[in-house]
């Protein structure tokens, strides 16, 4: 008989829970990169369970080693670990990486991760007992954890989204709005003054999702005009609920500030509206909102930039270099964005600017209804993907918010 024990090869084990904790590190970016769809975050996701895979039929040196690189304390071995644990069904190995999450809470991220990760039915009996743990800490992730697998944890949602731990307060309220309780949308409106702009914000969007398009919108608005650190979620879902006019109000207080023009450059792309597209084109010849510009127009118009030869070679390089006296270390946030020919894009629009109306808002090139809105789920780039989901929530105010994160291989069963 065939014995797994036997079989093993440590450094090809070691080798697999290396590569699973750095491919989720991958993964962690992708879910909001402009240059990945739902089939390529699927192929990644493919990667690490094929890593995965190495780790479970390795058996028990599997688990020694994913335990020993729990030491490291990073959300990538995080999540390795826990998938190890709660498909193994062994509660003290769960109560291990529970308590490296808890002497490093900057990793939990990874353990929610593998929560959203494993099939519901590795999940029976874990998750409540997190939502009745004493530790506010504790039942944050288990409402986490219900909110990724759009499962509505009933009354203690209900019960957390007043509760005095403001983190675990602001999680439920967004998670209220992830699951479409429009039955609570009077409990977020109570909370809209709020002293704690976490509470505030998460409050208004939810019942803007939710259906409230009173003192909640209002809120994202102020938000957006003061260009808070809510600004970008805030117009994700502002944006689309407003009316046309209210949008060209929204996107003007950006515009005329130079310090928020990139905001007010995004916001046009997310607002649907092709009154914006000349505007587009003018921004992208300049180097610093090129790129941006290009994906703002990509989103309204259904282009490919890359794909269609819409590109050129130009530009400016953001982020650090190899200069000695350079001191910076992030990286430009439009690195995976192509840099768009406006000369090209000038001559597309002028040939279909005939196809767009004034009085209609487009997702991609098409009324963003909820056949567009589904079709873009499938095919479209992560970005706006969110967007689409987004969408379809404010359309349909009871429907749970499509997970675009999740598993590659659950979203592709959903839909």
């Amino acid at each position: 008989m065939f014995d797994p024990a036997k079989a093993v090869i440590p450094h090809i084990i070691d080798q697999h829970a290396e590569e699973a904790a750095f491919l989720w590190l991958l993964r962690n970016n992708a879910v909001s990169a402009p240059h990945y769809g739902l089939d390529d975050l699927a192929k990644l996701d493919d990667r690490i369970d094929a890593h995965l895979d190495g780790l479970r039929i390795s058996g028990d040196y599997g688990w020694q080693v994913c335990r020993e690189n729990l030491q490291i304390k990073e959300s990538g071995e995080v999540f390795a670990a826990a998938i190890l644990a709660m498909e193994g069904q062994s509660e003290e190995r769960i109560n291990l990486v529970y308590d490296i999450v808890e002497q490093a809470p900057e990793t939990v991220n990874g353990l929610i991760s593998a929560f959203g990760w494993v099939e519901k039915y590795n999940l029976q009996g874990k998750v409540n007992g997190l939502l009745i743990s004493s530790n506010p800490f504790w039942r944050q992730v288990g409402i986490s954890a219900c909110a990724i697998h759009r499962v509505d944890p009933a009354k203690f949602l209900e019960q957390a989204i007043f509760d005095e731990n403001l983190s675990l307060r602001a999680r439920s309220l967004k998670a209220v709005g992830e699951l479409g309780r429009v039955d609570l949308k009077t409990a977020l409106l109570e909370q809209l003054n709020h002293e704690n702009e976490q509470i505030r914000f998460w409050a208004a969007w939810s019942a803007v999702l939710v259906g409230d398009r009173g003192d909640a919108l209002r809120t994202l608005l102020l938000e957006i005009e003061a260009n808070s650190g809510f600004c970008l979620p805030a117009m994700q879902v502002a944006l689309p609920a407003l009316d046309t006019q209210s949008v060209k109000k929204t996107l003007k207080v950006l515009t005329d500030n130079k310090e928020t023009l990139r905001m007010a450059i995004i916001g046009s792309g997310i607002s649907g509206d092709p009154v914006y597209i000349p505007w587009l084109i003018q921004q992208m010849q300049v180097a610093e909102h090129a790129k941006v510009a290009g994906e703002a127009f990509s989103h309204l118009c259904g282009v490919d930039l890359a794909y269609q030869d819409m590109e050129s070679e130009g530009g400016v390089e953001y982020g650090p270099t190899e200069h000695p006296d350079d001191e910076s270390v992030e990286m430009d946030a439009d690195e995976d964005l192509p840099y768009p020919d406006p000369v090209i894009v000038l001559k597309w629009w002028q040939d279909n600017k005939n196809s767009f109306k004034s009085d209609v808002r487009y997702l991609y090139g098409k009324p963003a209804n909820i056949e567009q809105c589904t079709w873009v789920l499938k095919n479209g780039t992560q970005r706006l993907r969110y967007v689409a989901t987004v969408i379809l929530a404010l359309m349909q105010p009871e429907q749970v918010l499509f997970e675009t994160c999740g598993n590659g291989k659950q979203q592709k069963a959903l839909l």
